[in-house]
C-alpha cells in the first residue's frame, strides 16, 4: 500500500502513514464515534483501529478503504493533506440540501455548514400555528439558545416553561425532554442554536 500511495501522492511512506493515522483519529473524534462504532461501521477490529490511530499499524489497502467508506470519504481523502479551504463559507437561502426538516408542523433549515462536525449547530425554525417541535434529550450538558424573530412561542424544558415574543431570547438545558410550541396565529420564526458540552 505504501509504495502505491507514495507513487500517487509523491510523499514518503512514513508521511502517508502518519497522515492516514491522523485522519482516522481526527474523523472519529469529529463524529464522536467510539472505536466500537467505527469498528461496526467499517468491519475493522477495534484493536486494529486503535493501533492505526496510534500509528502502530500500517493498514492494508482493503482496510484503509473500508475505514474511508465508513466515514463517507474516498481513500485519497484519508491520505492526502487537506486542501486550502475558503475563509467564508456561505449557506445560500435557496439551497435545499440545508433543509433539515419540512412537514406540516415546521420547517427547519441548517445555517451551519453541513460538512463540518462541530460543537455548535445553528438552525432557522419556522413553526406553523398551533404546532409543537418536541425533542428528546440531547447529549448530557447540551444547551439551547432560542431567539424569536416573528410570532410567539412557548418553550418547555423539563418541568419549566416560558413565553417568548418577537425579539425575546431564551437559554435552557436540552439534555432533558424539551419543546417549542407556536402559541400565535401566524408562523413563528426563530433562530435556534444547540451547544454541546466539550468533553
Amino acid at each position: 500500500m505504501k509504495r502505491a500511495l507514495k507513487k500517487k501522492t509523491g510523499k514518503s511512506a512514513e508521511a502517508v502513514s502518519n497522515q492516514l493515522c491522523g485522519q482516522v483519529r481526527k474523523m472519529r473524534t469529529k463524529l464522536r464515534w467510539t472505536l466500537a462504532q467505527l469498528s461496526a461501521a467499517s468491519g475493522v477490529s477495534r484493536s486494529m483501529l486503535s493501533q492505526i490511530e496510534r500509528n502502530q499499524a500500517n493498514p492494508t489497502l482493503g482496510v484503509a478503504y473500508r475505514i474511508a467508506q465508513a466515514f463517507g470519504l474516498s481513500l485519497n481523502d484519508l491520505v492526502d493533506h487537506p486542501r486550502d479551504e475558503p475563509s467564508i463559507d456561505v449557506i445560500r437561502a435557496g439551497n435545499k440540501s440545508n433543509v433539515f426538516r419540512s412537514d406540516e408542523d415546521c420547517l427547519i433549515r441548517t445555517l451551519s455548514p453541513l460538512n463540518l462536525e462541530k460543537d455548535v449547530e445553528f438552525y432557522e425554525l419556522i413553526l406553523h400555528p398551533g404546532k409543537v417541535l418536541r425533542s428528546a434529550p440531547h447529549f448530557e450538558g447540551t444547551r439551547e439558545f432560542l431567539t424569536v424573530q416573528h410570532g410567539s412561542v412557548k418553550v418547555i424544558s423539563g418541568k419549566e416553561s416560558c413565553e417568548l415574543h418577537r425579539g425575546d431570547s431564551a437559554h435552557y438545558v436540552a439534555d432533558v425532554s424539551h419543546s417549542i410550541e407556536n402559541t400565535g396565529k401566524t408562523d413563528a420564526i426563530a433562530f435556534l442554536v444547540d451547544i454541546y458540552r466539550n468533553e
